[in-house]
């Protein structure tokens, strides 16, 4: 197989997407995890750029990692000044990594237009950074900003950028799709010409501005680049960046290259979900591969399909990846595909089984009263388990009182009261919170806490609620899905009543039950 270095810059270009902002403890705990993936190289910041990125250089110092290669990034020097003298080089050495990333302009129209200086001086600019930094003892990666669109208007130019940096001493130029506007045929014959001529490692850096930043990433390691630079996840500005959680499964086990340890592989599941976690965004069901609705069937033909030959609709196995086939329940769903699901609570169970047909007419009757299983499996497996009469509720609910108020400074407007009976003891236990479900899932965990603390482990991390039945008006009923994470596993459970409040206890109920049934009591 052969090696591709998997470069990634979620903790630099990601940051730049919208709605994140990393604090120190939030980049330390990605980069250990991306660490532990096997990424090889892992571009953490400008270091000259915010007081906050220094102080993540300097704490960094003290990690010890086992694979990857922590980068510093910034840009070539300013125009008319030596670059010994240029602050943002200096920051640079000073966060004292052995690679460094600095990028350059490569569009003679970015020359003239936003730096304002003439194309010689910008090859000199490159030149001066490269040998300054090398000079330094710096390992030297060149990104070639905006290089398809200078490529385009002025080839010749472009490259010769590229020849700069590769004179001055770059272990390596990549080429940077800034705007996201390449097609895949423009990639590889660009691509292609460039790895002929550059006798340095090439790289690619794609964003998704298009749509196809994963494509043109893999038709440029199919064109000869050795190097893809991308975020976890796709995050990062506009519309993002080449996805790793993708292009690194899509090269290792659909084409023949080694992008991570196969052996790391299959974490990237859990470690997608918890970059996810740590970015504070809501990882995409159908994001490939690493979705918790990538493996996922629901037709009966299909679920049927899949487990007489999984590859009839899978591209490889889910665990791979760390990832697992579920199949969807719904009054679509044949009695093959419900039959897998009872079969992992209870082997013995047969097709023609008496409680295979229970459950089936079960799931109708729900379904009926506006539940939804295809998006709540946990609270489909507690179903199972109820008519099974293997189901042993962890605590019973005595009584709860939630209170809404107005608004404080602090945002808390609610309270909830609850009391509990778990066995023989009895817990009274009080909460506030924004809003009433965030009430009452303080007080459930704070009353549940003593006599299971493993659901401290547990995050809401997605509510949503749907109206059944608009005609009743205030009186109609809703559906409310809660999505719930421990940071490795993600599971959904729904409720529904004509009672806001209620459904989303019976979906809050449901959440608790099935992580402790999973966990152990």
């Amino acid at each position: 197989m052969k090696k591709i270095i998997i470069y990634d810059s979620t903790l630099r270009d990601g940051a730049q997407g919208r709605n994140i902002s990393y604090t120190v403890s939030d980049k330390i705990k990605i980069v250990k995890k991306l660490d532990e993936l096997g990424i090889d190289f892992i571009e953490a910041g400008n270091p000259g750029s915010n007081p906050k990125d220094h102080e993540f250089f300097e704490k960094i110092k003290e990690l010890s990692l086992t694979h990857s290669k922590i980068v510093s990034f910034g840009s070539t020097r300013r125009p008319k000044i030596k670059a010994a003298d240029d602050a943002n080089l200096k920051a640079i050495i000073d966060a004292d990594t052995e690679y460094v990333t600095i990028f350059g302009k490569t569009w003679d129209r970015q020359i003239s237009e936003i730096i304002k200086t003439t194309l010689e001086e910008n090859l000199l600019m490159i030149h001066d950074s490269i040998t300054y930094l090398i000079s330094k003892g710096k390992k030297v990666i060149f990104d070639a900003e905006h290089f398809f669109d200078g490529y385009k208007e002025n080839k010749e130019y472009a490259l010769k950028t590229l020849i700069t940096a590769q004179e001055a001493g770059a272990i390596e130029v990549c080429l940077c799709d800034t705007k996201g506007g390449t097609f895949p045929d423009e990639m590889t014959s660009i691509t292609s010409e460039v790895c002929k001529i550059i006798d340095c490692q090439v790289g690619i850096h794609c964003h998704n501005d298009n749509g196809m930043g994963v494509a043109l990433s893999i038709v440029s390691v199919l064109a000869g680049v050795t190097s893809v630079q991308g975020t976890f996840n796709g995050i990062g500005e506009r519309c993002g960046n080449a996805n790793l959680t993708t292009i690194i499964p899509n090269l290792q086990l659909l084409k023949d290259y080694e992008c991570i340890p196969q052996e790391n592989l299959l974490n990237l599941y859990e470690a997608a979900h918890y970059i996810s976690e740590v970015s504070n965004l809501a990882l995409p069901y159908q994001a490939p591969f690493v979705g918790i609705s990538s493996f996922s069937h629901k037709a009966g033909m299909h679920s049927d399909a899949v487990k007489k030959n999984p590859e009839s609709y899978e591209l490889f196995n889910p665990a791979l990846v760390g990832n697992e086939r579920k199949i969807l329940m719904s009054e679509v769903a044949g009695r093959s595909a419900i039959l897998q699901l009872i079969q992992k609570i209870d082997p013995t169970i047969e097709k023609n089984n008496p409680k295979t047909i229970e459950i089936m007419k079960k799931l109708k009757e729900m379904e009926y009263e506006g539940y939804q299983y295809e998006t709540a499996e946990a609270s489909f497996e507690l179903l199972i388990r109820k008519v099974l009469n293997i189901y042993r509720p962890s605590f019973e609910l005595v009584e709860f009182k939630v209170m809404v108020n107005e608004p404080t400074n602090n945002n808390v407007n609610s309270s909830a009261m609850i009391k509990i009976k778990v066995e023989d003891q009895f817990e009274l236990t009080a909460a506030e919170g924004d809003g009433p479900v965030d009430a009452l899932d303080g007080a459930l965990r704070k009353a549940l806490g003593k006599f299971y603390p493993i659901i401290n482990n547990i995050k809401l991390t997605d509510y949503k609620v749907r109206v059944l039945d608009s005609e009743n008006a205030t009186a109609s009923k809703v559906r409310v899905l809660i999505e719930s994470s421990d940071k490795k596993d993600v599971w959904n459970t729904i409720g529904v009543s004509s009672d806001i409040i209620e459904a989303s206890w019976l979906a809050l109920i449901d959440s608790i039950e099935y992580y402790i049934c999973q966990k152990g009591r």
